[in-house]
């Protein structure tokens, strides 16, 4: 089993317990995610299978994209309707032009401080370990990209809130951001819901739910996979002929007439299959993450199965 799914993971799961659970369906030996998603949130979790999970480390620097609700003037202890409230303000009315200014003040290079209850490690424990025990830890302010911002007024139950969809670099706490927008508004607020829409290449109109998953036929759950090549749609393709795509499966570097590239997808020419990665520096191609042979043969196999009728 190689390939990648595209999950929309449930509210209320974590990103373990949605892979565990696409895991036992597809009845595969080795999985991995590209990254988590707090349990209250939904939306597009890459899940790697086999070969695939040779690349999930690359799609951890994709940009990624959320769709949000901040309830405003309630502040609670973890930034989102989980915490415990601990502080509510009057709400300010507020027009267009204070949203453009908020949307101008935090669209582009930004510093955030994490949150406490995150799974950012400091002298080997995660911070929530240390919110659970009462205990507030010093953490550095990072840099951030929010690379697009777009807010709009709502309500949640009876209370004024803002909804925003936010485009954000790697690294980026949606529930800080939220909460810091509440704070430039002079009322606090807290996340009552989050969703990703988009990471990298991949958006939720691509996704399938664990309940679809589970009403399908086995057979279409394998067809449900994408590729493990899916995963390197930044890389330079590079294709090699048989025998040197058989030296560079041994790890052997490769001269040819290709440009630079520090990321490289390299396939073998016949038939065509990802060999692995690479990059190139001066006319040779060095070798990165290699699949093995097995890997290939049992990936061209499943594709030669699913395009039989």
């Amino acid at each position: 089993m190689h390939g990648v799914l595209l999950l929309d993971k449930p509210h209320g799961l974590s990103s373990n317990d949605a892979l565990q659970k696409a895991k036992w369906l597809l009845r595969a030996e080795k999985a991995g995610h590209t990254g988590t998603l707090d349990p209250l949130a939904t939306g597009v979790l890459p899940l790697c299978f086999g070969a695939a999970t040779k690349f999930s480390q690359l799609h951890l620097d994709a940009d990624k994209t959320y769709a949000a609700v901040a309830v405003l003037g309630v502040a609670t202890t973890t930034g989102d309707a989980e915490g415990k409230v601990v502080a509510e303000r009057p709400v300010p009315l507020l027009g267009a032009e204070d949203l453009a200014k908020l949307q101008h003040l935090f669209t582009g290079r930004l510093r955030q401080v994490p949150p406490m209850h995150s799974a950012l490690k400091k002298d080997g424990k995660a911070l929530y370990e240390y919110a659970r025990a009462g205990q507030t830890v010093e953490r550095q302010a990072r840099d951030i990209t929010v690379h697009a911002l777009h807010l709009e007024l709502t309500e949640h139950g009876e209370r004024p809130a803002l909804r925003f969809t936010a485009k954000v670099s790697k690294g980026t706490y949606i529930r800080t951001l939220g909460e810091d927008l509440g704070t430039a508004i002079g009322c606090g607020a807290h996340l009552a819901s989050l969703r990703r829409i988009a990471t990298g290449p991949f958006h939720e109109s691509q996704c399938v739910t664990l309940a679809e998953l589970e009403a399908m036929p086995e057979a279409e759950r394998e067809a449900a996979l994408l590729m493990p090549e899916a995963l390197l749609g930044g890389h330079t393709p590079v294709t090699l002929g048989p025998e040197d795509a058989g030296r560079f499966l041994s790890g052997l570097r490769r001269r040819g007439s290709w440009p630079d590239t520090a990321t490289a997808a390299v396939f073998g020419d016949e038939p065509h299959a990802l060999l692995g990665t690479g990059h190139v520096k001066a006319g040779e191609l060095i070798p990165g993450r290699l699949l093995s042979p097995i890997e290939i043969e049992q990936i061209l196999r499943a594709r030669e199965h699913a395009t039989t009728p």
